[in-house]
């Protein structure tokens, strides 16, 4: 008998997405992370196996804006804007979304949202 936890529930969701989404140079991947307390974001050419860009709330201008409290809608929605921004300024302005297992709601929708209002498209 074997006992299959939440991570690793969320790991096998991970894999079954990653099938069918891959970052091209053009394209790159958005893949996103969340812990409890944080959220994490990054940009992925997986052609060349390169991160682009990334965006965190553990990051200094994104840390002291938002006091401390990296777990919430707000903040993601700050990391989704600050990698918005740091993708137009690298020239790419389509993305396809890695939502890493988790489900679509809450701050993995607020940090797409943001995103798309920052100008990314996917």
């Amino acid at each position: 008998m074997s006992v299959t936890t939440r991570r690793e529930l969320r790991e096998r969701r991970h894999l079954r997405v990653r099938r069918k989404v891959s970052g091209t140079p053009e394209r790159p991947r958005l893949c996103v992370q969340r812990s409890l307390g944080q959220i994490y974001a990054q940009l992925i050419d997986d052609a060349q196996g390169k991160t682009l860009a990334s965006a965190s709330t553990l990051a200094k201008d994104l840390k002291a804006a938002l006091k401390g409290n990296g777990g919430n809608k707000a903040a993601a929605e700050a990391v989704g804007k600050a990698l918005a921004a740091k993708a137009l300024k690298l020239g790419v302005k389509q993305v396809v979304f890695d939502r890493g297992g988790y489900r679509y709601h809450g701050r993995v929708l607020a940090l797409a949202d943001a995103a798309r209002k920052g100008g990314l498209s996917f």
